[in-house]
Formats: C-alpha cells, structure tokens, sequence
C-alpha cells in the first residue's frame, strides 16, 4: 500500500482546501494510505474529510512555525511521498523535507499565479525562496497551462518535472449535492432572476467590479445579485453596495458549506476575477447548467471555457464591459451544454495517481 501524506495549511474554505480534501478521500479509497497534515486542523472541510484519511494537526498558528512539526512527522511516518499545495505551504514542505532529509517524494502543487507575487524587496526574496523550494521537489503539478508556462518562466522550474492537471471538480456528489433544496425567497418563481458570484472576499477576486457592473445592469432589467463567501472585504463591498443604491437588491450570506444549489438555481454565474489559476466555481456552475460570465483574466477560465465557446467574457477591471455582457446573457436564449469531462474527479485523481506513483527521489 502506498502512502502518501498532503499537506496544507488548514481546511478553512478556499478552494484549494475543498480540492485538496477531494484528492484525499479518493486516493483513500482506491487503498493509498493517506495522512491530511494540517497546520491547523481547523475549518469547515473538517467533516467532508473520510474515515479512511488520517488528519495530522500540527497546531500551528503560521504555516512557517509547522515545519518543524512537519519535519518529525516525516522522520516518525515515513511517507513514500509528500504532496502539498498553496504556495506558502509548498515553499514550507521543502523546507522541513531538507530538514527531516526524507527519502519521501516530493510533489508540490501551484495553484496561483507566480506572476502575481509581489515585485517589491520582500517579493524578490520570496521569488528566492520559491526557486530554490521549487528546484528541490521531484514533480510539480500545475492547475493550468498558463500555469505551468509562468512556472518555468519565472520561478525557472524544468519543464520536465511540471505536469498540467485540472482540478477534481465535477462528480456524482456535486450533482447530489446541487439537488439539495434551497430555502430562500430570491429563489421562488416569480422573483427577478439571481446573479451569482462565489469566492473569498479578498481583491484579487474583483467583487467591487461585480458590485459596480450589477449596479449599471440592473438600470437594464430587474435583477438581484448574491456573492457567497466570506474574507476582509465584507464591509467595504456593503458599503460599495450602499453608495451605489443596490443594497436591497445585494446580498452576503457569508460561507455556506453547499454553494452547489446556489449555483444550479442562480440565473446567471459572474467570476469577476483579476487573476486565477484555474476557476473551480466557474466550472462546477457551467456543469450544473448554469449559464456563466467571466472576467478574461489570466489564465484559467478562457482555457476552461475553450475561449467564448461555453461563457461570455468582459476585459478585466472593465465593470462597463461586464454589465454589457450579464445583460447579453440574461436576454439570451442561446444555452451552451457543458461536460468538463476533464475536470472529472475520476480523471483528475487518476492523474495524480500517476504523477505522485511516477517520480522518483532525486
């Protein structure tokens, strides 16, 4: 039985997290031994986490303060390999392999953009320390190709050791899920269709561009917008919100732990991203049936989308150009099937199968 521990920060609701948890409970079951290390074995993934994974809770409050514990961990258990995610926590999972001098293979997995790091004094350093964490791991998994085009160009990592695989996203269990009923009374007939938006309240996510760009729609047509989530920008985009005079017709229900029937009953999806990876939510809402706006930001959704083949894009930062494009949605009648048959679970995981049985210790 191969073993194999992930480790990550801590399961506290990003995507990254759900993915990551998704990864573990399906190796799990096709008989890895599996071991989630967490920083800080907090969050509320918790309870989507299977039997069949053991949870390590390193008690840490930083990402940087675990790697001594992850260090011991790897000394004590012994894994045949060392997947982690997120830059901080790859950068600190090399750092305790050298430490711990683990025989382990080492997988690290970029799920952002290198090009969005800082370009200031603390960046440089930072870029530092991510070649010299990234040229120690054995693989590297990137969650698009834009992706691993800015991991070999910037953080200089040989093209031979990246490999493209798409999120585990779409699966039974999101169907099963999306099914679930949904009590709210935005959603009864009759209501003016919901725009839905989904992701930490942080900038990079451009939810004051949706704010603004669903202010100017709405002078087109009666509409209401929900974003789900939660993070430091709650105020300021209520507030946004206010100014604009669409506070009635705005809400923030905050993190809820089932956005899929959000997803399948809201009208209309709008990622208003500045920059991402590869869009979970945007996949998982055109799966279900949902028709989608997208900023065309780099670099996930034109290459998960195929271009405009199944969503309307709007330059980034441009809330004119998004208005213009939710309206155009709303009033079409045009509806685009979409499969995301490569962004199966069962495809997905297969594909790490191989990646994390393939390597070998440099």
């Amino acid at each position: 039985m191969k073993k194999v521990a992930i480790y990550i920060p801590s399961l506290r609701g990003g995507g990254a997290e759900r993915v990551m948890v998704t990864v573990a409970n399906e190796l799990a079951a096709r008989n890895w031994s599996v071991d989630l290390v967490l920083a800080s074995a907090t969050g509320p993934y918790l309870s989507e986490v299977s039997s069949k994974v053991g949870v390590v809770d390193l008690k840490s409050t930083r990402v940087l303060k675990s790697v001594p514990g992850l260090a011991a961990y790897l000394r004590s258990k012994r894994p045949d390999t060392l997947l982690a995610a997120m830059s901080n926590a790859n950068m600190a999972a090399s750092l305790a392999h050298r430490l711990a001098r683990s025989p382990a293979r080492l997988v690290l997995s970029e799920r952002s953009m290198p090009s969005r790091m800082r370009t200031d004094l603390v960046g440089k350093l930072m870029m530092a320390v991510k070649r010299w964490a990234y040229a120690r791991a054995d693989g590297v998994v990137a969650v698009s190709k834009g992706c691993a085009d800015e991991l070999v160009e910037l953080v200089r990592v040989e093209p031979s050791k990246v490999e493209v695989i798409y999120n585990p996203l779409i699966s039974n269990e999101l169907f099963e899920k999306a099914a679930e009923p949904l009590d709210h009374p935005w959603f009864q007939s009759g209501q003016p269709p919901v725009v839905l938006g989904v992701g930490r309240l942080v900038d990079v996510k451009g939810f004051d561009v949706l704010i603004k760009a669903f202010a100017l729609a709405r002078k087109e047509r009666p509409m209401r917008l929900v974003i789900l989530g939660e993070g430091p920008l709650r105020s300021e985009l209520a507030s946004l919100a206010r100014s604009l005079g669409v506070e009635a017709d705005v809400q923030l229900p905050g993190f809820v732990q089932n956005p899929f029937p959000w997803m399948k009953q809201a009208e209309l999806f709008v990622l208003s991203s500045r920059v991402e990876g590869m869009p979970g939510a945007l996949i998982q809402a055109r799966a279900l049936g949902t028709k989608a706006v997208s900023t065309n930001c780099p670099t996930g959704p034109y290459e998960a989308m195929e271009g405009g083949r199944y969503a309307s894009f709007a330059d980034v930062d441009d809330a004119g150009g998004l208005a213009r494009a939710i309206v155009c949605e709303l009033s079409s009648s045009e509806f685009k099937p979409f499969s995301g048959a490569v962004f199966s679970v069962d495809e997905s995981v297969s594909s790490f199968v191989n990646v994390l049985s393939r390597v070998e210790r440099k």
